[in-house]
Order: C-alpha cells, then sequence, then structure tokens
C-alpha cells in the first residue's frame, strides 16, 4: 500500500524514522529544543493570535464552552511556552531504573523506561494541546503525529511552526513532530488503522471522537472520557469552604474537563447550605438542574431528569442531588459519573478516607476543586490527557506515563540449567 491509498504511510514512516533518533537524544537537546520552541511561541504570538481569530471567524456559531476552548490570548500563549519550559526542568523520563532485583543465581534484572515510539493526536477544539502533546511527546522521546480538528488548523499549524523551530534549534528530527497534512476525515481513519505504523493513540475530545477512536482503532488507545466531574459535601464540611470550592470547581472554567457537573449534598445541611450555594453560584451566572429533594428546599430549581445526572454540561449548568452520606454519595458517582475526577468537602478525616478508598474515578480530592485535575497542576509541566481507562495510565498522562519500560538483564557468565 502506497502514499496514495494510504495518506498515514509517509507521515507514519518519517515519524518512525525520527522517533529512532528521538529515542537516543540525550536530556540537554531534548531541553534546549523545549526552551528554543517556548521563545518561538513568544516571538510568534502576533502570528498566532492572527491565525486564532482566523478560525474563530469561520465558525461564528460555535457555542460559548467550544468558543472558549478554541480561543487563545497572549496569556494562553504565555502558559504554553511556560509548560515547555516547564517540562525542560523535568527529569528526563527515559532509561530511569525503575526497580531492580538480583535473583539467586546472581542475574541482576533492571526494569529501564524507554520511549513508547511514534504516538497519533487526535484532539478538537483546543489549539494549546498541539503545544502540550508535542513538548511532551519529545520530552519522552517519542515522534507525535498531531491531527487536530478543523476548526483549529490555523491556529495548531501557527503552534506547530514553533515547535518545529525548536527542534529546528536543537539539531532534532523536524518529523519528531508532525501534523495531519490535511483536513480530510480519512486521515483518522487512516491513524486508528496504522496498526505497526502509530503505537498508541491518544483521542482529546467530546463524547463523539471519543467513542469512534475506540470502536474504530486497531491501534492500542489510552483514552480520554467524559469528564463528568462531582463535588460531594459531606455534612461536615466548612461551609464557607464548601462555597469556594464549588465556586471555582464549577464556574472558573466551565468548559473543561476538570469541571464540576454534579452537586451532591448531605441531607442534614442541605436546608441551610444549598440556598447560599445555589445563590453564590446563580450570581456568577449558573442555571441548575435540580432532584427532588432538593426542589424541596427550593422549588423554584428546574427539575433534573435522570439524563441531566449523566451529563456533561461543559456550561454554567450544573446538576443538584441530595444525598444521605458517603455511602450515598459513592453510588450516586458509580451510577452517573464517568471515573474521572470527584471530590469530597468535610472536615471529618474518616470520612474522607471512606469516599476516597471508594472512588472507581482515575482523580479523587479531599478539600480542593476538582479543576485541579490538571497536568500542569500536578507538576508535569502539562498533559496530554485525561486517563480514564484502568490500563497503563490514569489521571492526567505525563512524561512517565508516556514511556514504557523494557528489561536489561546483567550477568557475569550464567547460563540455565
Amino acid at each position: 500500500m502506497d502514499a496514495m491509498t494510504n495518506p498515514i504511510l509517509p507521515v507514519a514512516q518519517a515519524a518512525r524514522a525520527a522517533s529512532a533518533l528521538l529515542a537516543r537524544a540525550d536530556r540537554p537537546s531534548k531541553d534546549a529544543a523545549l526552551r528554543a520552541a517556548a521563545a518561538a511561541l513568544r516571538a510568534r504570538e502576533a502570528e498566532i493570535l492572527a491565525a486564532n481569530a482566523a478560525d474563530l471567524d469561520a465558525a461564528p456559531g460555535l457555542s460559548a464552552s467550544f468558543r472558549d476552548r478554541l480561543t487563545l490570548n497572549p496569556a494562553r500563549i504565555e502558559a504554553m511556552a511556560r509548560g515547555l519550559e516547564e517540562m525542560a526542568e523535568l527529569p528526563d523520563p527515559v532509561g530511569r531504573v525503575l526497580t531492580e532485583w538480583t535473583r539467586p543465581n546472581g542475574l541482576l534484572i533492571r526494569r529501564v523506561a524507554q520511549p513508547l515510539g511514534v504516538i497519533g493526536m487526535i484532539f478538537e477544539s483546543r489549539p494549546n494541546v498541539a503545544a502540550d502533546a508535542g513538548g511532551l511527546c519529545l520530552k519522552a522521546g517519542s515522534a507525535v503525529i498531531l491531527r487536530g480538528g478543523s476548526e483549529s488548523a490555523r491556529s495548531v499549524a501557527a503552534i506547530h511552526a514553533a515547535l518545529l523551530d525548536g527542534l529546528r534549534a536543537a539539531g532534532l528530527p523536524e518529523a519528531a513532530i508532525q501534523i495531519a497534512p490535511t483536513q480530510d476525515r480519512a486521515f483518522v481513519g487512516a491513524m486508528l488503522g496504522a496498526a505497526g505504523l502509530i503505537d498508541l493513540i491518544i483521542p482529546r475530545g467530546g463524547k463523539g471522537l471519543v467513542n469512534r477512536v475506540m470502536q474504530e482503532a486497531r491501534v492500542p488507545v489510552l483514552a480520554h472520557a467524559e469528564g463528568l466531574c462531582h463535588t460531594y459535601i459531606h455534612e461536615a464540611a466548612e461551609p464557607e469552604m464548601a462555597r469556594a470550592i464549588l465556586a471555582n470547581a464549577k464556574m472558573r472554567r466551565t468548559g473543561i474537563c476538570g469541571a464540576t457537573e454534579t452537586l451532591l449534598i448531605d441531607a442534614s445541611i442541605a436546608p441551610t447550605l444549598l440556598p447560599l450555594l445555589v445563590e453564590d453560584l446563580r450570581a456568577l451566572g449558573c442555571d441548575f438542574r435540580a432532584d427532588a429533594r432538593a426542589r424541596a428546599i427550593l422549588p423554584a430549581l428546574p427539575a433534573a431528569s435522570t439524563e441531566d445526572f449523566s451529563t456533561e454540561w461543559l456550561d454554567a449548568v450544573l446538576s443538584v442531588a441530595v444525598v444521605d452520606g458517603v455511602a450515598s454519595a459513592l453510588e450516586h458517582i458509580r451510577r452517573h459519573g464517568s471515573e474521572h475526577t470527584e471530590a469530597i468537602v468535610t472536615q471529618d478525616e474518616g470520612a474522607a478516607a471512606e469516599f476516597l478508598a471508594g472512588l472507581d474515578s482515575a482523580v479523587g480530592l479531599w478539600n480542593a476543586s476538582t479543576q485541579f485535575c490538571d497536568g500542569g497542576e500536578f507538576g508535569f509541566g502539562a498533559e496530554i490527557g485525561i486517563a480514564t481507562g484502568r490500563l497503563h495510565a490514569r489521571g492526567p498522562v505525563g512524561l512517565e506515563q508516556l514511556c514504557t519500560y523494557r528489561y536489561h538483564i546483567l550477568g557475569h557468565g550464567q547460563t540455565r540449567p
């Protein structure tokens, strides 16, 4: 099969060749590329903003939350640049000895971190993913093929140009970070079918994209599912803390996957605290969908359907349910959640321990906003996504999670009997 019938072939072959060089690159070279790319992002700010403005102008009918995810500004460009610089400060994940042990026959066995190889990144709306994914894969010694959505194509191309500046400055192969040469959906299909050419696919976007990737991929997938996050306010919560955490968890940025979509509150404190919480969020522009027990306290709240509690709003809408303690909250989360991120607000250490131990979700927080589920906040420099599956990696995916491992066995003449 040639490039005419398989559009991924020349891209993936170039990535494979680049990955072999990148896997052997030393830390100073990779860090120099990251720092040079950060400088290029700052130097190219005007052209990146112009490209982003063109993307926004070409899609006037976007929802407010989608538009927010697509929009770049000087602060967001600076955040991308700082993220690359923070990656450069982190230890090189490649070549780490993860563990070692000596067998009775004297063989020393080491488990050593190594790059994954070639990663395919398929994402929607957020152009900053290009910088985050490109930088993380570079530092982790893997080549990456970036396929952003058509709505962000100009922005991604402008960011990619800065990443190439970094690679050239450090003498690393430009094919280490590539963008899809076409916005044709057939290219996505070719990526998903590229077993033997691409080692891992990471989708980052809406439910439709993730479902398509999971259904069609013949390449291993590190899935980023919905961010249907919950904040549970336990009866032993400190009220002012609860109010501050919920306002941040819901309204800081409503369109990110770590935003709280459902408030769970204990019945014993709901009559006094729920009206204050609703008042706080309503003042910030939030709407609500409430169960019968919440509406018994605040009858003006719109009634929630069962489907509402399984909806990732990605907007200024909050589902509200009254529960009866930790076990009840956990049962609600298991029934409606996406195993992404959940938080409990309480001064009761035992309740917090019970809640965190009972979660199936990738990330659990105690007395903190769900919006801390972020690679930068974890100290990863950035993230390539939030993994909600059960294998390989969970939660924010940073440098360590972008490595696999192999074994080095050191002997001194042993033969097997």
